[in-house]
């Protein structure tokens, strides 16, 4: 009887941990993979940068298995409200249109943005001095909204799909200028031999709420999952995990409650 109660016993431990593998939480997020330092793929083809690291940490302390998918940034947002996602580790600035659609997170980041021109060239940032300007911008973006309030068809806009588009027809000499986060400019172009002869004009700009913080999205009904994101990200900061994530990839500070970890 003991015997039988004891294989009983296995038998049903076994069946409730197989059940509980069974039924662990996964999660999809879209990332957009072609953003460096936030987020490249390495020359073995892993999906690396900051926010693919900071998602997988967040991951595992949130006890989640995490599948990150890659695509273009105008196809995160419409991919997570087809449910195709269940959020999107990418940053995304509060535009009004897109808080309309989607629940952001806590900032990940504060990025201003500038103009990229050639460093012999001066503009002034009018409809007049902008026009006939031939800028190139990534495709719904903050800074492409921003660009189409300020000067209109005062200036020609060229629309990639990412950065490295952009950074190629500007050494190539078909663009103008771009408008662009300075953390990614610097870093993956005005610090490198490409990007010798370029430089920063326009002062600061903060595009799309980008004042407010870049944060990462979920959908309006997942709030509940959203917060947890958002808890298990404060964790991660107030150890300093963040910053150490951080600095494999760039040495600017992102957040101000980075200056309790130098």
């Amino acid at each position: 009887m003991t015997n039988a109660i004891l294989k009983w016993s296995l038998a049903t431990a076994m069946l409730l941990g197989a059940t509980a593998m069974a039924t662990a939480e996964k999660l999809v997020l879209g990332n957009e993979g072609s953003y460096p330092p936030f987020s490249m793929v390495d020359a073995s083809g892993k999906l690396t940068g900051f926010e693919p690291e900071l998602a997988r940490e967040m991951c595992k302390r949130m006890n989640v298995e995490c599948d990150i998918v890659v695509m273009d940034f105008k196809g995160l947002i419409p991919a997570l409200l087809q449910n195709k996602l269940d959020a999107v580790a990418t940053q995304t600035k509060p535009l009004p249109e897109r808080k309309a659609k989607v629940l952001f997170g806590r900032p990940i980041l504060f990025n201003p943005d500038s103009y990229v021109v050639k460093a012999d060239k001066d503009y002034t940032f009018t409809r007049e001095g902008m026009k006939g300007v031939r800028i190139g911008l990534q495709r719904g973006s903050a800074q492409a909204k921003y660009i189409d309030e300020q000067f209109g068809d005062a200036v020609e806009v060229v629309f990639y799909d990412n950065p490295d588009q952009i950074r190629l027809d500007l050494t190539s000499g078909r663009l103008d200028m771009s408008l662009g986060p300075k953390i990614s400019w610097t870093n993956e172009f005005l610090t490198k031999p490409q990007g010798q002869g370029w430089k920063f004009a326009g002062g600061d700009l903060w595009t799309g709420g980008g004042e407010q913080g870049s944060s990462w999205i979920a959908r309006k009904n997942s709030q509940e999952l959203l917060d947890r994101m958002d808890k298990t990200i404060d964790t991660i900061i107030a150890d300093c995990t963040f910053t150490k994530l951080r600095k494999q990839f760039m040495e600017v500070e992102l957040l101000p409650e980075e200056a309790a970890c130098r």
